[in-house]
């Protein structure tokens, strides 16, 4: 792997994105003129909150559970106002149209406090509202099928009374600063623990492991409660596959048949290395591969549908799987 470089994560430029139109505060504009003024909240100190939705075929995978996010998120940091869900699905819809995008889009949404009057933290200088910013762009899954290595990042993830991590915000300095550090030892992402040394996340991702049949994931006490993560464990539970939530430790992981990530870019990405350890045999586990396939049958046929498409025009909108 030269220049530090992991060989897992597929990101590059798509020619598909070069003229794409993306929605600012509520102005479509060609991505090189879009603008966000100097005094927004999210430039001035990165005081916004965001989601990442995959457009499937037509249809947003739990778009009722991502803007619940974005809203609780908002809550928490004071905003003094939120578009209604409908508002911001409208804003989506007519930007996906601009594009006329309907399949194989990630899009990343992000609600700023808003323009203040005059630089400053104070959030009272921010008196014309939220600022919502829809970015789509094509992008397939960002993690290769064969699996990922990790490498355990010496930054931390705080605790809630620090910065709570049901705070879906913007601020992403601890995970760039984690990734780095991936990249410098040549693994694809970061394993980050917690202030008592169990495991969070990576600086991307949920993680799961699978021991004897058993599905263990770390709780959500110092890592956001991942919407992909969420239908995982319920796709898991309906299976009739034994699920455990609590504190696992480094070592759990690297002992574990198997590994995973979740995440809405990448979906389900096995991992099959982390801190130089083979995980299980060094391929994708059976587990990985049966809770692939269960999530990309309900990403198929489940979700809100935003953008005309031949899968999806005759079919109802479903927010997604039975029981959330």
């Amino acid at each position: 792997m030269e220049n530090g470089e992991g060989n897992g994560v597929l990101q590059e430029f798509d020619e598909r994105n070069r003229d794409i139109i993306v929605s600012v505060g509520g102005r479509l504009t060609h991505r090189d003129h879009a603008a966000v003024s100097p005094f927004d909240s999210a430039v001035q100190g990165g005081d916004a909150v965001w989601e990442g939705l995959r457009l499937h075929h037509g249809r947003i995978f739990l778009l009722t559970e991502h803007l619940a996010r974005l809203r609780r998120s908002a809550r928490a940091l004071a905003f003094e106002s939120v578009p209604s869900d409908q508002q911001i699905t409208e804003e989506i819809r007519r930007t996906l149209a601009a594009n006329a995008m309907t399949d194989g889009v990630h899009i990343r949404l992000t609600l700023t406090r808003g323009v203040k009057i005059t630089s400053g933290m104070d959030p009272r200088l921010n008196q014309s509202g939220p600022t919502l910013i829809v970015l789509p762009e094509y992008k397939p899954p960002v993690y290769g099928a064969t699996g990922i290595t990790l490498v355990t990042s010496s930054v931390r993830r705080p605790p809630p009374d620090c910065l709570d991590p049901k705070i879906h915000h913007a601020n992403l300095l601890p995970s760039i600063l984690a990734k780095i550090e991936a990249n410098v030892a040549g693994a694809d992402d970061a394993l980050m623990l917690d202030q008592r040394g169990f495991v969070a996340e990576t600086n991307a991702t949920n993680v799961f492991c699978v021991t004897a049949g058993v599905l263990a994931t770390p709780s959500a006490a110092a890592c956001p409660e991942g919407i992909t993560r969420g239908a995982v464990l319920e796709l898991a539970r309906g299976a009739g596959i034994e699920c455990a939530v609590g504190d696992l430790s480094p070592v759990q992981l690297y002992t574990a048949d198997e590994v995973f990530v979740t995440g809405t870019m990448g979906g389900i990405a096995p991992v099959t290395g982390i801190d130089g350890r083979v995980i299980g045999d060094g391929r994708p586990g059976e587990l990985t591969g049966r809770l692939t396939g269960l999530l990309a049958d309900l990403t198929a046929t489940a979700g809100t549908i935003v953008a005309a498409d031949a899968g999806t025009s005759a079919l109802p909108a479903t927010p997604g799987p039975p029981g959330r």
